[in-house]
């Protein structure tokens, strides 16, 4: 897909692309896209770093800038690194001054002003590649099956979502007027080495979680846990973004990358269990009594995890044939437990997240107990 008002070097980028194909571009069967050399912004964390994995494994030349730390998960071998604050614009156009990159995928555009930049900033490269979120999608959700083409981007609830649309709505104008060459992929809850996708838990500490099922405290778990989740594997996550790159069809596309598996919260929760070797005591307490206790969870709760969603990756699979997730919770959290395991250091706990939930569940049970009729005595 080439569109008119594109810089020479995107055009003659995109050809490229086109000729090297082995199919056309309706064709059902995988093409052979060529390698690209491609740039990871802000790149330090699971995704980025299970992608950049993914893309040397695919023959690409892959770069990451950050500010050359890492968070957990160590580089890849054979990627080059370009040390700069990536949220600084002139930090990030002196680190590539220079250089010339196929690709750029954008991590850490959170904002519409941060986002602006990059159109001025990346404006001759052949694929912009914005990582935007599936939280976008419209709060609460009229449908559980969430397609691209008919869920609308809307959520009272979450400002960071809000904030992606907006950034969303940005890039989409860029490429009508301009032709700026960009893919939009929208991740959901995608866990691997150092994270444990739960509904309620502490992103920076995910080790709190296990801690307490281990230490036989109830575990909280909003609503009646039947909601319908799915949670993705980092390494799924990568093929399919992976596929993205290079690939002319995917320009102007938004896309959302998760896995076919879909599970209640109450599977999740036990899963999690299983794998770290213990039955978990789940507290199922209403949704907005979590917002009351902690209202930074609106977000997060109510703008994303507590409604029922499953993702149709028909879209994904048009533009990447044959892409398929491949691992099952019951292995990949079994292997992300595994990881935490391993070293002492990485298994830290939230104190402030923990002392919050036995609160809450000091509360909520209190209160059942005065409500709960006692058992008739025959």
């Amino acid at each position: 897909m080439i569109v008119t008002g594109c810089p020479p070097r995107v055009v003659t980028f995109w050809y490229r692309c086109v000729a090297m194909s082995e199919t056309s571009p309706g064709s059902a069967r995988s093409p052979r896209l060529p390698p690209v050399r491609v740039l990871h912004v802000g790149g330090t964390g699971l995704l980025s770093s299970a992608c950049a994995d993914a893309g040397i494994r695919a023959g690409h030349e892959v770069w990451l800038l950050n500010r050359g730390r890492t968070r957990n998960v160590p580089v890849p071998d054979g990627v080059h690194r370009l040390v700069a604050d990536a949220r600084s614009p002139a930090a990030v156009a002196a680190a590539v001054t220079g250089t010339t990159f196929d690709v750029v995928v954008q991590w850490i555009g959170f904002t519409p002003d941060q986002v602006r930049a990059d159109l001025d900033l990346f404006a001759g490269v052949g694929q912009y590649v914005f990582v935007s979120s599936a939280s976008v999608y419209r709060k609460p959700p009229a449908h559980y099956l969430v397609r691209e083409s008919s869920t609308p981007l809307e959520n009272p609830f979450w400002q960071y979502a809000r904030d992606k649309i907006a950034c969303e709505l940005l890039l989409s104008e860029a490429h009508r007027r301009t032709g700026f060459p960009v893919t939009v992929v929208r991740p959901s809850l995608t866990y691997g080495p150092s994270q444990i996708p739960v509904c309620v838990g502490s992103w920076e500490r995910p080790w709190t979680i296990v801690d307490r099922m281990r230490r036989g405290a109830e575990v909280i778990v909003p609503g009646d846990g039947t909601s319908l989740w799915t949670v993705t594997h980092a390494d799924d996550l990568a093929t399919g973004l992976v596929g993205l790159l290079g690939n002319p069809r995917a320009i102007g596309e938004a896309v959302h990358i998760t896995s076919d598996e879909v599970l209640t919260w109450n599977d999740i929760y036990r899963e999690v269990g299983r794998a770290a070797g213990v039955e978990p005591r789940l507290l199922h307490v209403p949704t907005d009594a979590l917002v009351a206790a902690d209202p930074e969870l609106e977000g997060t709760l109510l703008g994303d995890k507590v409604h029922s969603t499953v993702f149709d990756n028909s879209r994904l699979r048009d533009l990447v044939p044959g892409f398929t997730a491949t691992v099952p919770f019951t292995e990949g959290i079994r292997s992300t437990i595994a990881w935490f395991e391993a070293d002492v250091t990485r298994r830290l706990v939230d104190r402030e997240a923990d002392a919050l939930w036995d609160r809450i569940a000091e509360v909520y049970t209190t209160a059942l107990a005065r409500v709960v009729p006692p058992p008739i005595e025959r």
